[in-house]
């Protein structure tokens, strides 16, 4: 297993990275309408993502830590509805590397809270 030195280390970092920026290619092909809407706040909940993660680990506490995975996997069923949103509205055809991020990302979260979690206790 390798060694944990920084949160780009964190498969659950680098996923959440990769999911942001499949939000930044899916949301430009939204309705101009949208810029400050639902655009504007897929954005913004997926660039919480990663974002949460690195600043979480970066507390280096575990607490902390775990508060903010939480906050990360909240924004990320955020993203999530608002994904089922745009295919409700059929802005969204068919993305299926969207829909394989947000599910990745939601099983690694939960596997690193778990774990965390498990530490915790013991």
């Amino acid at each position: 297993m390798a060694t944990i030195k920084t949160f780009r280390d964190l498969i659950a970092w680098q996923r959440g990275m990769d999911l942001a920026v499949c939000v930044y290619k899916e949301t430009a092909a939204l309705p101009s309408e949208e810029k400050f809407g639902l655009t504007a706040q897929m954005r913004r909940a997926a660039v919480s993502i990663p974002s949460n993660i690195a600043e979480g680990h970066a507390r280096q506490s575990r607490p902390d830590f775990l508060r903010f995975l939480r906050t990360a996997r909240g924004s990320l069923g955020e993203l999530s509805t608002q994904t089922d949103l745009c295919r409700r509205l059929e802005f969204f055809a068919d993305t299926p590397r969207l829909t394989e991020l947000l599910a990745e990302e939601d099983r690694i979260l939960q596997a690193l809270i778990r774990s965390l979690e498990r530490k915790a206790t013991e």
